[in-house]
């Protein structure tokens, strides 16, 4: 019974490290449940709940809250379309993680979030 409440547990950190890890995102894990495209404001809401997710989650610091979108844009990797919802946090001192990037599908799912853009 330790052993696999001990495993449960490392599998749950292992996942939600991955969520927000720093070099790069998965691009072939997307969980989109419609192909219909969202427009810039609706892909830019769904960044900021995820976000605010991420926050109440305690993956991102209180400070990120209060994160207003700086840029949204749609950018393509390896031949597909992505948004690209970009939030700049000046509250955090680490200048390196001063930029969040939030991809989505082109119909507003998450795909992953990190500081490099990439």
């Amino acid at each position: 019974m330790i052993l696999k409440t001990l495993l449960l547990g490392l599998f749950i950190s292992f996942s939600s490290m991955a969520a927000i890890a720093g070099g790069g995102h998965d691009h072939g894990h997307g969980h989109s449940h419609s192909n219909v495209p969202v427009n810039e404001a609706t892909a830019q809401a769904n960044a900021t709940k995820i976000v605010a997710e991420f926050v109440s989650r305690g993956k991102l610091d209180k400070s990120w809250a209060s994160i207003a979108a700086s840029s949204i844009e749609k950018k393509e990797f390896k031949g597909k379309q992505e948004w690209v919802v970009v939030f700049v946090n000046k509250k955090i001192t680490d200048y390196t993680k001063q930029k969040l990037y939030v991809f989505l599908t082109l119909s507003g799912d998450y795909i992953a979030a990190n500081y490099t853009g990439n």
